[in-house]
């Protein structure tokens, strides 16, 4: 990808769910985290810890590209939406500040 807008590359490890990365569940929430800078992507439902997985930040982009809105999402800020229809709603993460 020419004009990567994140702050971390393409090649980049993120955390992500095997449900999102194998089984096509949406993207539904998004953290990054203020003390690394690394990206989390999850879904909204209360995630199992045995189900985390690392894709590649240019992976997790090809399976949402929506996900490039988010580009300027600060370090310690989430950002959710209700489903893949609904618009991004952003806020600090109160354990991430």
């Amino acid at each position: 990808m020419s004009d990567w807008p994140f702050d971390q590359p393409p090649n980049c490890a993120v955390f992500t769910l095997r449900q999102i990365a194998y089984e096509g569940a949406p993207i539904l929430q998004v953290t990054h985290d203020a003390e690394d800078h690394g990206w989390q992507f999850l879904t909204l439902a209360e995630a199992d810890p045995e189900s985390a997985v690392l894709l590649s930040f240019g992976s997790i982009v090809t399976l949402d590209p929506a996900l490039v809105e988010l580009a300027d999402l600060p370090p310690g800020w989430r950002a959710w939406r209700e489903s893949v229809r609904h618009p991004w709603r952003r806020e600090p993460h109160p354990r991430l500040t």
